[in-house]
């Protein structure tokens, strides 16, 4: 598969199998491609954490509504330290959203190379997540994504796409 094709390929998934858990040597080949991630400055400022015990993972579950969560045998959430981001002089933007998310995005692309389904999520409750995953006050979460097989019951929408000549200006 090509790049262009990986890319096309990648898509959100919402149902897993359970009892098929990602082998350790393919979460570490992910979560190198996470690692691999360019960042502001190369600071890195992130943490991946990777939620497979069933006991944890109980306690994550509160944090997003939709069941179909708890079909995945792995949680992965990438936390960071707003602290430790490059801050812009002159207007003090801080990067470590983009950071985060140039991170997530390798992240779950590398997992889409290695047929492991993902789901970007964004809408969980911040609080109780933060509890559940012990953050310190300095640490940030914007996004985390389910890590398994998909079901065979699993269908992706179909992607909908603006056309380039409607987001694409050439200057």
């Amino acid at each position: 598969m090509n790049f262009y094709d990986l890319v096309n390929k990648r898509c959100s998934l919402r149902s897993y199998i359970k009892d098929k858990p990602v082998p350790e040597e393919v979460l570490l080949r992910i979560l190198s491609a996470g690692q691999m991630a360019p960042s502001a400055k190369n600071l890195q400022p992130w943490t991946f954490k990777v939620v497979s015990s069933p006991e944890k993972l109980a306690e994550i579950y509160p944090c997003y509504p939709a069941d179909w969560i708890q079909t995945a045998p792995h949680l992965l959430f990438v936390t960071g330290r707003r602290d430790e981001a490059w801050v812009r002089r002159h207007d003090a933007y801080n990067s470590i959203e983009t950071d985060l998310t140039i991170a997530m995005d390798h992240l779950i692309l590398a997992a889409t190379w290695e047929g492991v389904a993902t789901c970007w999520i964004a809408a969980f409750k911040p609080d109780l997540l933060r509890q559940a995953l012990n953050l310190k006050e300095n640490e940030v979460i914007f996004a985390f994504t389910p890590l398994g097989y998909a079901s065979p019951e699993a269908k992706p929408f179909p992607k909908k796409r603006k056309g380039l000549n409607e987001i694409v200006e050439f200057l």
